[in-house]
């Protein structure tokens, strides 16, 4: 998949996000392994805590149309700088894909790009669940 059509689907779901409270709209754009992508846009809400990230957005939608294993995600956002995903995100993101490709944009087409294991080098994976 090339990189205009991931960030085209990424800022599309941008033009969407509902960030009322931030004024700061994200949009993500998720490949799957077999070439499908998923896009998300962050949804705010006026309880901070309820809202949820672009990336979680696109990952959920991703995992609710049976897609397990993901190549590439990238963000695009209003900020004047390049924009890695939250912990929280890096967080969720690593469950399916630790060595997940992520590029960032900006309006202007900057772009900076990281390996998930380099944002989240010791994760909680599901074998730090394991127990004797």
């Amino acid at each position: 998949m090339s990189l205009d059509t991931l960030r085209e689907a990424a800022d599309r779901a941008r033009a969407n996000a509902w960030c009322p409270y931030s004024r700061y709209p994200v949009g993500a754009a998720l490949e799957a392994e077999d070439g499908r992508i998923f896009a998300g846009c962050n949804v705010e809400n006026a309880a901070y805590p309820s809202g949820v990230c672009a990336e979680r957005v696109a990952l959920g939608t991703a995992v609710a149309a049976g897609a397990r294993r993901f190549a590439r995600l990238v963000i695009t956002s209003a900020a004047a700088e390049p924009t890695p995903p939250c912990g929280m995100c890096r967080q969720a993101l690593v469950e399916f894909a630790p060595a997940l490709d992520i590029v960032a944009i900006t309006p202007d087409g900057r772009a900076a790009s990281w390996s998930l294991a380099h944002l989240l080098p010791s994760p909680f994976t599901p074998s730090s669940l394991a127990h004797d």
